[in-house]
C-alpha cells in the first residue's frame, strides 16, 4: 500500500503557473467559478448558489486532504496569487496505487494550454512523488474539450460506462480514461 506524505504541502512551478494550496483567502474566486453554468456543465454537482458553498468545498477539499483522499491545488498564474482554477487527485486509493484526476478552469482561460500545463504538473507529481501506478479521469462524453486533452496528454479511452451516474434525477454516462506510470 501506498504510504502518501503531504507535508509540506507540495508547491508546482510550471513555466506559467504556480499551482499551491487553497487557501481562505480563495473562498470568492472558487465561489465565482463554481457558480458558472459553463464551468459546471459537465462536472455533475450542483452550482454553487452562495459563498458558503464554495467554503463547505474548501473545508471538504481540506478533510480529503488530511485523511490522505485526496490533494487539489489552487491553479494561478506566475505573480498572481488569484485561484482561477483547481487541479488535483479528488479522490485516491492508496490500495491500489491510483488517483483520480479533475480539474476546472475559469472559461477566459480555456484553450490557452493553461489545464494542459498544469495537468503535466501534476500528472508527473503523481507518478514521481506520490508513486501511483495509475491515473485515472471521468468524462461526461459531451465534454469533447476534457477527452481531447487527456488523449493529448497520453490517456487512453478505457471504458464507456452507460448511465452510471445519477445527478439531479438523471442518469447520465461516463468516459472512463487510464494512464499508467510509465516507470512501472
Amino acid at each position: 500500500m501506498l504510504e502518501l506524505d503531504f507535508t509540506p504541502f507540495p508547491i508546482l512551478r510550471t513555466e506559467r503557473l504556480l499551482l499551491r494550496a487553497i487557501v481562505p483567502t480563495d473562498a470568492q474566486a472558487l465561489f465565482v467559478l463554481r457558480s458558472d453554468p459553463r464551468v459546471m456543465k459537465h462536472i455533475g454537482r450542483p452550482v454553487a448558489k452562495s459563498l458558503e458553498d464554495a467554503a463547505k468545498l474548501m473545508r471538504d477539499t481540506q478533510q480529503s486532504f488530511e485523511a490522505k483522499t485526496g490533494i487539489v491545488w489552487a491553479i494561478t498564474q506566475q505573480g498572481d496569487p488569484t485561484l482561477v482554477g483547481t487541479i488535483g487527485f479528488w479522490r485516491i486509493t492508496v490500495e491500489h496505487h491510483r488517483g483520480e484526476l479533475g480539474y476546472i478552469l475559469k472559461p477566459d482561460l480555456w484553450g490557452q494550454g493553461f489545464t494542459r500545463e498544469a495537468a503535466r504538473a501534476v500528472i508527473d507529481h503523481g507518478f514521481q512523488r506520490l508513486h501511483f501506478h495509475r491515473i485515472e479521469a471521468c468524462v461526461d462524453p459531451a465534454n469533447s474539450a476534457s477527452s481531447a486533452l487527456l488523449e493529448a496528454l497520453g490517456f487512453a479511452r478505457e471504458a464507456h460506462l452507460a448511465q452510471n451516474f445519477l445527478f439531479d434525477g438523471v442518469f447520465s454516462d461516463t468516459l472512463m480514461y487510464g494512464l499508467l506510470n510509465p516507470s512501472h
